[in-house]
């Protein structure tokens, strides 16, 4: 699968832009601010149909415009696909594959997979559980509707329930009754769910660990866990357990929407005792894990996305990456980097046909 051609009018702060592109690398250089990260995010949109930067769509119309359009034409298993995401102002979001409307958005996910390493990917170490859970659900939702289908049912029911706990204070009463029928609903979505993440990252964890080794050329351990209540205790216990808990709270206080990943490098967390450049290599072998799990799964190679990733990485951690992708398992490639002359000599050691968009 490849992008062959992007059209782009009034997307943040590109008013019309149009760009044809190789198979496999493509690089937009130039100064901070002139839309490098703005044309990664618009091919991200085309697969997931919205932002990765900005969950408010309103705001990535340009300033002053009513509307804006993303167009993609894809070469998808030797079949031409034309993909369309556009948004007007106090109107719905609209997302077409060749023509036709989506219903549903989470019908398209999956369908042009996808992965993109950007500087905003620190979140995960740096934010809460529910940052990390999110990657987890991203890189499972890509390849498996049945878990996506789950998790929107899960977080449904999970705010009715919490709503009826604010029921309860408010009014002073308590129905058990009522509550179980949602308790029965959290604990059936939840053990399934849980059951998917943790097979999803008994698979994930060692792609992970070989990927971390190859970028810190075997001088550094890290480890990921997966930390879940439902790894002791089962969905329908802990609800019971924090029964009491919840209707002082009014919210729902445990189950799978706490779950977590401990990132840690040696024994400690990374977050606490990791360098800039340790994180970034943490981050990248994550992305770069994502990729291949997704691969795996699926028999298109996903877009793989890189912005900006170069920038706080030593020489020897640079080389370690473009060996990854010198690897004949990536497909088409996109690069976003400040330095011209930087991107053009880390890309001609891949030995791959290549463009340059100077912005």
């Amino acid at each position: 699968m490849y992008l062959q051609k992007l059209s782009l009018l009034n997307f943040k702060n590109l008013e019309s832009q149009s760009f044809d592109f190789q198979q496999k690398i493509n690089c937009f250089v130039g100064d901070n601010g002139v839309g490098k990260t703005n044309v990664l995010d618009a091919i991200y949109y085309l697969s997931f149909a919205k932002s990765y930067f900005n969950s408010v769509a309103i705001q990535n119309i340009k300033h002053d415009e009513a509307f804006f359009m993303i167009e993609g034409d894809y070469v998808l298993n030797d079949r031409n696909e034309k993909i369309v995401c556009s948004l007007k102002k106090g109107q719905k979001k609209v997302l077409k594959r060749n023509g036709k409307s989506y219903e549903k958005f989470s019908d398209h996910i999956g369908q042009l997979p996808l992965v993109i390493i950007s500087p905003a990917d620190r979140d995960l170490v740096t934010e809460g559980s529910d940052t990390r859970r999110k990657f987890i659900d991203g890189v499972i939702s890509q390849q498996n509707k049945n878990y996506l289908k789950d998790l929107l049912a899960y977080n449904k029911v999970l705010s009715q329930r919490n709503a009826l706990l604010k029921y309860f204070a408010a009014n002073r009463t308590f129905d058990a009754l009522n509550l179980s029928v949602y308790d029965d609903q959290l604990s059936e979505y939840g053990t399934r769910i849980f059951e998917v993440r943790k097979a999803f990252l008994e698979r994930f964890i060692p792609i992970f660990n070989d990927k971390y080794q190859v970028i810190s050329d075997d001088k550094e351990t890290v480890n990921l866990l997966y930390k879940s209540q439902l790894l002791d205790f089962s969905m329908k216990d802990l609800l019971q357990k924090s029964l009491e808990k919840d209707k002082i709270l009014q919210y729902t206080s445990s189950g799978i929407h706490k779950d977590d990943l401990s990132f840690d490098i040696g024994e400690y967390p990374i977050k606490k005792f990791g360098s800039q450049g340790q994180q970034k290599s943490y981050l990248i072998a994550l992305k770069f894990a994502q990729f291949e799990f997704i691969k795996q799964q699926n028999e298109v190679v996903p877009i793989l996305l890189l912005d900006d990733i170069f920038d706080k990485l030593d020489e020897k951690r640079v080389l370690q990456i473009i060996n990854l992708v010198n690897n004949d398992e990536f497909g088409q490639i996109f690069i976003t980097d400040t330095h011209s002359e930087r991107t053009e000599n880390i890309v001609k050691q891949s030995n791959k046909p290549y463009q340059i968009f100077k912005l």
